[in-house]
């Protein structure tokens, strides 16, 4: 089960999806839930029941409450829709609110462990800036489409980290991804996977780019790499 909080940030409230974990899986640790383009879609709620399900307190800020709205409906526009709100968010801004949630889990009294991050798409880059400047205890990367424009970040990302791609990413391709490979892995705790085929947004199964070998493939390493980094 989920429900609504609102986090204070400096301008205002900032609206947050909230899943906890059933007592006899709560582990202590926490993670924050970063949206893709689509905002809080169906798909990212159901991954944080996924992720409630292993014993996580899972939060999802709504990145996109300063436009007001917090996800973009399911249709035949769904795609211009979502790339256009991703344009108007200001960067600095979504990292602030972010890096607030990462704030407000660590003060939670239900969350006495480590807390990290795990973001899709549009959270994928989103998180990893948070990470370089909120100290999470780990990121779960996938296919983070505005990594190629802060890998100069990456030696400030010290927690352990995952990285998702496609290697049919039509967004992000080959060589830009040997580029994040390189800055991202000088951080020797930094795991790197890719997926023989599979697109962008592969994991989103709402999504017509949705590949399933890699979407099964991806999910069970990211719980393994979860379990490793982030404890009571």
């Amino acid at each position: 089960m989920s429900e609504q909080i609102d986090i204070e940030v400096g301008d205002g409230t900032l609206p947050a999806v909230l899943w906890q974990p059933g007592p006899d899986t709560a582990n202590g640790a926490g993670i924050v839930l970063v949206q893709e383009i689509f905002g809080l879609s169906e798909y990212i709620r159901r991954r944080g029941q996924q992720l409630a399900d292993l014993g996580y307190v899972v939060l999802a800020p709504a990145v996109f409450w300063r436009l007001g709205t917090t996800a973009v409906p399911n249709g035949p526009q769904m795609l211009d829709e979502a790339l256009a709100l991703a344009g108007r968010v200001d960067w600095p801004t979504a990292v602030s609110d972010v890096a607030a949630a990462v704030r407000a889990l660590r003060a939670r009294e239900d969350v006495p462990g480590d807390v990290g991050i795990v973001g899709f798409c549009f959270g994928g880059g989103l998180g990893f800036a948070v990470a370089a400047v909120a100290a999470p205890d780990a990121l779960v990367s996938y296919y983070g489409s505005a990594l190629p424009t802060l890998l100069d970040l990456a030696p400030q990302v010290t927690c352990p980290s995952l990285h998702h791609f496609g290697s049919a990413d039509a967004y992000i391709d080959g060589p830009t991804q040997e580029r994040i490979r390189a800055a991202v892995t000088g951080n020797p705790h930094t795991e790197f996977s890719t997926y023989e085929g599979a697109n962008h947004a592969f994991d989103n199964s709402d999504f017509f780019l949705y590949d399933e070998a890699a979407a099964q493939a991806a999910w069970p390493r990211t719980v393994d790499f979860l379990r490793r980094h982030l404890s009571a």
